[in-house]
């Protein structure tokens, strides 16, 4: 029995009552076959840029059971790891009517988990996670693993990402320490996926996940002129067309459904494929990542996912902006449209997982509101200039920087939230990652659905000292009326309803979980804490845990 064939994976990824998809990177062109419950299912790997992939449909699959699986490349058995010391795989299907329970988080680098890398990031709270559900914790599974972006950092690379650069390149010659092309990418989520505990849980956790700027280049799309800026490099078309496409094979595939694989183009071009040669996808991905990035309507990276009583909306609020001055949108008209379809009401719960917070602390929302109407020529055009500066350089592109994208959907979750969509759901949350802190802030209505932001980031990569300081400061006291100024004399209109904070801020690596109880919404945050100076393996500890319990009629 042999791993050498096993380049990366397997990731246990979409999963419903009867199907499931598991993904794989292998060392060369292969089958590869997926064992459980005396069933086989096999796939051929596609190719490329040299790499070679397989996502493994299982169908037919009992609804709410735990199957203990293998995986096999060209006949060799090599999953489960013998002598690996982890529980074995599982399929875990759904159970109908079960309440919804997940685990969600942003923002994760790629460094040891040795003591020079936890004194630098921290612990990481997905590996102290994995130990834990390794170990027979008390704490039961969730049904998703939801991953709100920066699963990679394409631009603040580690030392061991910067030796491979320097192995193949002149790391002086731009884009220097940064990802330069797909070779680079499959390296950099090789690092990321690769440490054992991390990659059992993935290979039996269902994952879903959806990108930030960091998987691309920080502040991707932040304005126009951020995006012309990149355009006039010598580095930046290979950048974009490699990070979406890595991205499309090595995170967004595995989020789609059956049904929504079938519509898929390139999916179509893989499960279609009878030649006796491996399908080369190279060329056709790299004209799909050219043709996403230069006109966002002709692909969707959000999708919709229902629990039972619980839906779950992943929205991408990077790709699909509209940058142009008299346009200018988070997400534009097409994927606002898609959105608008999907956030209605019959639910117990609506949640909506965007990689940026929705509501920011209110100091924060009023200084970007504010920076967008100067940026955009509110004061004119010197202003204009000093306000692109500023935007880019403290990264104020959040929901709030997009006036017009954020009014439109808070005017959305008002509409559910007071049951003109339907029966109002008891919460409406959502759930976000990117700032480097964790909060979570409510919305200040009487009646109707409790709406809520509940932000876990990161899972390793802490803020800065200087920068806790900011953001505690745009949380509390006098920040919002400030900030409300400023945005007044901008003449920037002040949002359609208020909200406060509840918990935080806090700024641990953690992990946060959710799980939809009879008393309510529950949430909780966990950290990974290291005792006696062993870091191989960090114990879970309690951060912030809170019930969102329906509002009494």
């Amino acid at each position: 029995m042999t791993t050498s064939l096993l380049v990366l994976g397997p990731m246990m990824r979409y999963v419903d009552e009867t199907s499931a998809s598991i993904w794989v990177e292998t060392l060369e062109a292969a089958r590869v076959a997926v064992r459980a419950g005396g069933r086989e299912w096999e796939a051929r790997t596609f190719a490329v840029h040299g790499h070679h992939y397989a996502l493994v449909p299982l169908d037919g699959l009992a609804a709410g059971t735990v199957t203990p699986y293998t995986l096999e490349i060209d006949g060799t058995q090599v999953w489960p790891e013998p002598a690996s010391g982890f529980p074995p795989p599982v399929i875990p299907t759904l159970k109908p009517g079960k309440p919804l329970r997940m685990a969600y988080g942003s923002c994760r680098t790629s460094v040891p988990h040795d003591a020079s890398g936890n004194r630098t990031h921290g612990v990481d709270a997905l590996r102290a996670f994995a130990l834990g559900m390794a170990s027979g914790s008390a704490q039961a599974w969730p049904d998703l693993l939801a991953f709100l972006g920066d699963q990679v950092y394409a631009d603040l690379t580690s030392e061991q990402m910067q030796e491979f650069i320097s192995a193949r390149r002149d790391i002086d010659a731009p884009p220097g320490k940064e990802l330069k092309d797909y070779e680079e990418y499959a390296h950099l989520y090789n690092l990321a996926w690769s440490d054992p505990a991390n990659r059992w849980l993935l290979s039996t956790l269902p994952s879903a996940m959806i990108f930030d700027d960091h998987d691309i280049r920080d502040d991707w799309n932040a304005s126009r002129s951020w995006r012309k800026k990149m355009e006039a490099t010598s580095w930046w078309r290979e950048r974009i067309v490699s990070g979406l496409a890595s991205y499309w094979v090595y995170q967004h595939l595995g989020n789609l459904s059956p049904l929504e694989r079938s519509e898929d183009a390139l999916w179509q071009q893989i499960a279609g494929h009878t030649g006796e040669t491996e399908l080369d996808l190279s060329e056709a991905l790299d004209s799909f990542a050219e043709r996403a990035n230069r006109d966002p309507t002709s692909y969707r990276w959000s999708y919709c996912r229902d629990f039972g009583d619980t839906r779950l909306i992943v929205v991408d609020s990077r790709a699909a902006r509209n940058l142009a001055p008299e346009d200018r949108a988070l997400i534009d008209e097409a994927e606002m449209t898609w959105l608008d379809s999907r956030v209605r009401g019959g639910f117990r719960h609506l949640l909506v997982a965007t990689s940026l917070p929705f509501l920011l602390p209110m100091g924060l929302h009023y200084v970007e509101s504010w920076n967008e109407a100067v940026s955009e020529g509110a004061w004119g055009k010197l202003s204009a200039r000093a306000g692109e500066r500023l935007r880019q350089a403290l990264d104020l592109e959040h929901w709030g920087a997009f006036q017009k994208s954020f009014r439109r959907v808070a005017d959305m979750v008002a509409e559910v939230a007071d049951g003109k969509r339907g029966p109002a759901p008891e919460v409406v949350a959502f759930l976000s990652g990117d700032v480097h802190y964790s909060f979570v802030s409510e919305v200040e209505r009487a009646a109707g659905s409790r709406i809520v932001q509940a932000v876990c980031s990161p899972i390793r990569n802490p803020l800065p000292r200087i920068m806790r300081s900011f953001a505690a400061i745009m949380s509390y006291g006098l920040a919002a009326p400030i900030g409300s100024l400023a945005a007044h004399s901008a003449r920037v209109p002040d949002p359609p309803f208020r909200w406060s904070g509840l918990k935080g801020p806090w700024f641990y690596n953690n992990l946060a979980c959710l799980e939809v109880a009879p008393e309510g919404l529950k949430l909780w945050w966990q950290t990974g804490v290291v005792d006696d100076g062993d870091h191989l393996h960090p114990r879970l500890e309690s951060v912030a845990t809170l019930t969102l319990a329906p509002r009494s009629t």
